[in-house]
């Protein structure tokens, strides 16, 4: 016999970031709100992305640098580590942030409440969870994302691994540091797991489809990370479709690319599958209650970021691109907060997605906001683009950094800078100056005129607007 239904103001599906915040909203508005949670609770940034690989990424650039010192004068040292011991700090690391940031709330707010294991959705208002039935006056679907694992023949008989391998206390975990590594894939996931595995000693090798990696970002962006990368050591091999995988022995696996119309083999000792990001919309009934997804999967929704079902919402990963997202843990919290408002006090608040900063934790690390030459071309845009080196940056000169770039894309007709792409160490903290920027619509004399501190990595964005009227290679120090 069924246990009798509980009922609340919102019921969320997912405990990641866009949840929690919803969950947070409703409670400040006086509501109720529960969340069905599957795997852990928090969701994939801190038990198995953001927090626990730039936790590693920074274990893996100490010990990288402190073997590769880019000072005349250091010497090498061999930084001595134990990954094992890595792999358990990070779980502390995991542990702490989830219990303070989102264990600690649940106990403290009566209003809400977390229910464990799969949801499916029976009716527009309620969802089963075993025998139980839970029901909301509005539902927010958040169920995020897992990792894609592509058609691959032979890969569903050999053990492999996904950028779950960062979890904490799930099978998946990695807690041993592979000899040599083949990854699938060259996006950022791939790209940033590459160069933290290469660091600690493992040989790494990329396979990437398209023939660049990063195709969807500025061509500039692409040339730069792959000369420092390659550079580094790693083997990035671009134009390489993966025909087939197969185990060879116990410790090793075999990965057939076909590269230029011909088969190349590559070996290791693990396998790592990169090759992007689905929806979790699967097995929830979505469907079977009027809330309709696209040809991938990802839940469709309005500017207010309702479904095609009334009182359905739906925000973070779990949408993709629809209304210009992007799959980011700050997205989805700042979306979280806006169902809130519009599912529980009629706000009617619309997105806005053409601001949003992102960054990859390689290092150099690659930020950028807006739109791409291409992209701006395609709205018709009449775009002047201005790339600079970094070399001509004084910060990167003065701490020998100086591998990388910054671009510009500007609407020529109004001067307004549209887009803008970094490759440099901290880029991830400079590009919130363009992102302000962008917000507020900031025209390259704005760039030129605000004072930078000297020298710093953000004098960059001043030196590209500069670029604009004159060679920047000229300028002195601090000059316009």
């Amino acid at each position: 016999m069924m246990e009798k239904a509980t009922r609340f103001d919102l019921l969320i599906l997912g405990s990641g970031s866009t949840a929690f915040a919803a969950a947070l909203r409703a409670a400040e508005l006086g509501k109720t709100a529960a969340m069905i949670e599957r795997r852990t609770l928090g969701g994939t940034c801190v038990n198995r992305g953001c927090l626990p690989s730039k936790n590693l990424i920074e274990a893996a650039r100490m010990v990288w640098e402190a073997a590769h010192p880019r000072y005349n004068g250091l010497k090498p040292a061999k930084l001595k580590f134990d990954f094992g011991e890595l792999i358990a700090q990070k779980q502390d690391v995991v542990h702490s942030y989830r219990d303070k940031k989102y264990q600690s709330l649940i106990y403290e707010e009566d209003r809400l409440e977390v229910f464990y294991g799969q949801a499916l959705l029976i009716d527009q208002h309620t969802a089963l969870m075993g025998p139980q039935k839970i029901s909301g006056d509005q539902i927010l679907i958040a169920t995020g994302t897992r990792p894609t694992v592509p058609p691959i023949e032979g890969l569903d008989q050999v053990p492999y691994l996904t950028s779950d391998l960062l979890t904490s206390d799930e099978a998946q975990e990695l807690r041993q540091l592979p000899e040599s590594l083949v990854i699938i894939g060259g996006g950022y996931i791939a790209l940033e797991l590459g160069q933290m595995f290469h660091r600690f000693g493992t040989q790494v090798t990329i396979l990437e489809r398209s023939q660049v990696i990063l195709p969807n970002y500025e061509p500039e962006v692409s040339e730069a990370l792959t000369s420092v990368l390659r550079d580094e050591g790693l083997r990035l091999v671009t134009g390489a479709s993966v025909e087939r995988v197969s185990q060879q022995s116990e410790h090793e696996i075999e990965v057939i690319a076909r590269i230029g119309g011909q088969e190349q083999a590559f070996r290791s000792q693990k396998l790592l599958v990169a090759a992007g990001r689905e929806p979790n919309t699967d097995h929830a009934g979505f469907e079977n209650v009027g809330v309709q997804l696209d040809a991938r999967g990802f839940v469709k929704v309005n500017d207010e970021l309702q479904t095609t079902v009334l009182n359905i919402w739906a925000a973070g990963d779990v949408i993709g691109h629809h209304t210009g997202s992007q799959q980011a843990t700050p997205v989805g919290a700042h979306d979280g907060v806006i169902v809130a408002k519009n599912a529980l006090a009629g706000a009617h608040q619309k997105i806005d997605h053409r601001v949003i900063p992102r960054t990859i934790f390689t290092d150099p690390q690659v930020a950028v906001v807006g739109m791409t030459d291409i992209e701006a071309n395609g709205t018709g845009i009449r775009c002047w683009c201005g790339t600079i080196p970094l070399e001509l940056v004084p910060r990167a000169g003065a701490t020998h950094q100086s591998n990388g770039m910054a671009k510009m894309v500007i609407n020529n007709d109004t001067q307004e800078v549209v887009g803008v792409s970094l490759v440099m160490p901290n880029a991830g903290e400079v590009i919130h100056e363009a992102a302000m920027a962008l917000r507020f619509r900031a025209k390259l004399e704005d760039y030129i005129d605000m004072i930078h501190v000297y020298p710093t990595m953000a004098e960059a964005l001043k030196i590209a607007a500069i670029s604009y009227f004159k060679d920047p290679a000229k300028l002195s120090c601090c000059a316009e």
